[in-house]
Order: structure tokens, then C-alpha cells, then sequence
């Protein structure tokens, strides 16, 4: 059997402000032909299909055009909700979208009751652990007295355990694949991820999926393998600027008749590139050096020496991508503890510079408003006439 293993498909997310479902329905469009050109069996989604609790109609227009299209491509599809996801609202008519070959796994009680398809070697059974809210989901998993994911976790597996025993009696070369949405130590996030922390404690340790021929994980947004058999695919666009030198894949697993035989990594068409710039706004509007950028993401750093006016409307028309800009001033001032900056410097001194880093040189009039407020401030009681005066001829 062949398993296509992609995740955190967010559908529906904004990037900077930027609408994605465009991006988003090219890379599902790419996952499809990938699966009708690999002969694919089943792809697994585990967690975060949608980017909110309620997606917006559109959203829902392209996942489901999505789940289409895959299916049109000759796979079954197999997804749990994850912590983006409204488990109620995603499994909502999953009874009836499993007579069209998508199985949707979202409830607790449907943990131990995993989807069996057949392959010339016999049954493999995947199982569905959806993101599990510990305070939630700890009473219907018999464990009243559980805090932790790990803890939460432990239990859900042992209804994996106790279900894949019971059909082995029968069926000794069953095999099985796990969907579980969580955080598993030894794997690094890249920064685009929500917490699931509770009281600090989110992680979970790779050995609680013992015992599993294949592992698919979800919830970390960049290719991942913790073990030969335990693997987060990442998600299929990138998410932050922070993922942008992340390829990003999927994994082709295949079974045989003793398990897992083999994966393979397979790198997702970039749908638009993200770049990091620096320099000055005449530098970056005029420079070939940036020409590559374009047509991409774009998040620039400003070095002007003053900060620029408009500077993202002037940008847009040669990156008409551009989301997000910070200005640094050239100095590198900013990079000072502010303790170092204010140390041995008059009051004066220090709100003049304020003043400076805040916006331009404050001019004559401007200081000679602000010698005043500080004296007044050293006098306190004395009348205000002088200072309302130099604000008036300011």
C-alpha cells in the first residue's frame, strides 16, 4: 500500500494580511497530480485542514475542491481535526463522506475504531488521534487525574494498542499507521506553529508510539523525520518568513506485508518564493541585485537614514508582493541597551534623542519647548505662563 503523507494544510490562512486560498488551492492541485502520478492509495492529513474553528465559505471551497481532487486522482483520504480546527464542525457528515472515500476522524471515541483498507498482503488499520485538549478531552479517556499532552496522549495510544492487539488475534498481519497531531520532542517548530502548551507542558515523547508500523505527525510546519517510522511532513506552503529557506514536501510511505518497506521524500512546487531584503528604499527599488524578488514575498528591512514616508506603497510597485517592512535606523543604534544609551546624558540630551529615533531632529523651536518643560518639571508649583507662552511661538 502507498500513503501519501502531507499536513497542516491552514486553509483559509492570511500571510501578512495577504489571502492565500490561491496559493493553497495550486499546492492541493499539486498534491493530487502528485498522487495520480505516484499511484497513491491513501493520502493521511493529520491535523489543521482548516486555519480557524470556523472557515470562511471560500475556505471551505477550496478544501473541499481539494479533497476532490484527490479523490478524482484515484486516493482515499484519511484526516483529524487539529488545534486549528473545530473537531465538531470538521467531522460534521463524516458518515456520510466515508461513502465517498473521505474518512474524517475527529472524536475521542473514535480513537480505538481506526478505518481498515485491504492491499494484496491484508488489512492495514489507520487510526485517528485528533489534537487532544487535555483539560477537554481527560475525563473521556479515563484519565480524570492527567495534565500533561504526554499523559493524554499515553492513553489515547493505549486504545490504539488494545484495538490493533484484539484484530491481531484474528488477522496477525495486520498492519497500522497512527495520525496524531501533537508536539514530539526532538522535533523543531519554526515559529508559525499556535502553542498547545498547558501549564507548560506540550510535548511528548516519540516512544509513546511504539509499536506502530508508520507515524504520521502534524502540527510542526517543516519536514521532519524523528525516527525512521515517525515523521511530520510539514505543511505544504510556507507560513512565516521564518520557513522561508524550508522545502517544502510530502512523504510517499509504502507498506508491505511486514510493514513498513520504505520513504521517500517528495519536494512541493514553490507556489511563490519569500525574500528577506535590506537596504534603503532607493536601493531596493533600483537595484538589479533584487530583481529576483519580484514575484515573491516580500519583507524588507529600511535602512534610511530617516524613516521613510509610505515606504510599503513605493515598494509595492516593484514588489507588488511586499507584506511587511521594519525600519532600522543604519546606526545601529537600536541595538543598544537602553541603560547604555540614557548613561551620563542630561534630560535634555536624552529627549532630544527620543525625539530623534522617534521621528527626525527636533528643530529649534522644539527644543527650546522642551528646555522649558523640563524646567518646569524641576519647579514644581512654579506658574506655567513661560511655558504655555513658548508653545504658542513654537
Amino acid at each position: 500500500m502507498r500513503i501519501l503523507h502531507t499536513s497542516d494544510w491552514h486553509i483559509g490562512r492570511t500571510f501578512h494580511g495577504v489571502d492565500l486560498l490561491t496559493d493553497q488551492a495550486r499546492v492541493l492541485d499539486a498534491i493530487a497530480a502528485l498522487v495520480a502520478e505516484r499511484g497513491v492509495d491513501v493520502v493521511v492529513v493529520p491535523g489543521d485542514v482548516y486555519d480557524r474553528s470556523i472557515p470562511s465559505a471560500d475556505a471551505v471551497t477550496v478544501c473541499n475542491r481539494g479533497f476532490e481532487a484527490i479523490r478524482d486522482a484515484g486516493a482515499l483520504i484519511v484526516a483529524t481535526s487539529g488545534n486549528h480546527d473545530s473537531a465538531a464542525r470538521l467531522g460534521a457528515g463524516a458518515a456520510f463522506s466515508r461513502a465517498g472515500g473521505l474518512h474524517l476522524m475527529t472524536t475521542v471515541a473514535g480513537i480505538g475504531a481506526p478505518v481498515v483498507l485491504e492491499d494484496a498482503h491484508g488489512p492495514v488499520a489507520f487510526y485517528g488521534i485528533p489534537y487532544l485538549e487535555p483539560e477537554i478531552t481527560r475525563a473521556q479517556l479515563d484519565v480524570p487525574s492527567a495534565r500533561s499532552h504526554a499523559e493524554i496522549l499515553d492513553a489515547a495510544m493505549g486504545r490504539v494498542h488494545t484495538d490493533l492487539d484484539a484484530r491481531r488475534e484474528n488477522a496477525p498481519r495486520t498492519r497500522s499507521v497512527v495520525l496524531a497531531h501533537a508536539f514530539v520532542v526532538g522535533a523543531e517548530a519554526t515559529g508559525s506553529e499556535r502553542s498547545i502548551s498547558v501549564g507548560g507542558v506540550e510535548t511528548v515523547s516519540a516512544s509513546a508510539f511504539g509499536g506502530v508500523d508508520y507515524v504520521a505527525l502534524g502540527h510542526l510546519h517543516s519536514p521532519q523525520t524523528l525516527t525512521e517510522n515517525i515523521r511530520y511532513s510539514g505543511s505544504p506552503l510556507p507560513y512565516s518568513f521564518g520557513e522561508r529557506t524550508h522545502g517544502k514536501a510530502v512523504f510517499l510511505v509504502d507498506l508491505d506485508a511486514d510493514g513498513l518497506h520504505s520513504v521517500e521524500r517528495v519536494d512541493l512546487p514553490v507556489v511563490r518564493g519569500l525574500k528577506q531584503l535590506t537596504g534603503t528604499v532607493q536601493q531596493l527599488l533600483e537595484d538589479d541585485a533584487f530583481r529576483d524578488a519580484e514575484d515573491c514575498y516580500v519583507s524588507a528591512v529600511l535602512t534610511d537614514p530617516e524613516r521613510p514616508v509610505d515606504a510599503m506603497r513605493s515598494l509595492q510597485t516593484r514588489f507588488p508582493f511586499a507584506v511587511h517592512l521594519e525600519w532600522q535606523r543604519p546606526d545601529g543604534a537600536d541595538d543598544l541597551r537602553y541603560r547604555d544609551k540614557v548613561h551620563g546624558r542630561s534630560d535634555l540630551q536624552i529627549t532630544r534623542s527620543f525625539l530623534t529615533d522617534l521621528r527626525s531632529e527636533p528643530t529649534t523651536g522644539e527644543i527650546r519647548l522642551v528646555e522649558a518643560a523640563l524646567g518646569y518639571a524641576d519647579r514644581t508649583g512654579e506658574d506655567t505662563a513661560e511655558v504655555v507662552a513658548l508653545e504658542q511661538t513654537a
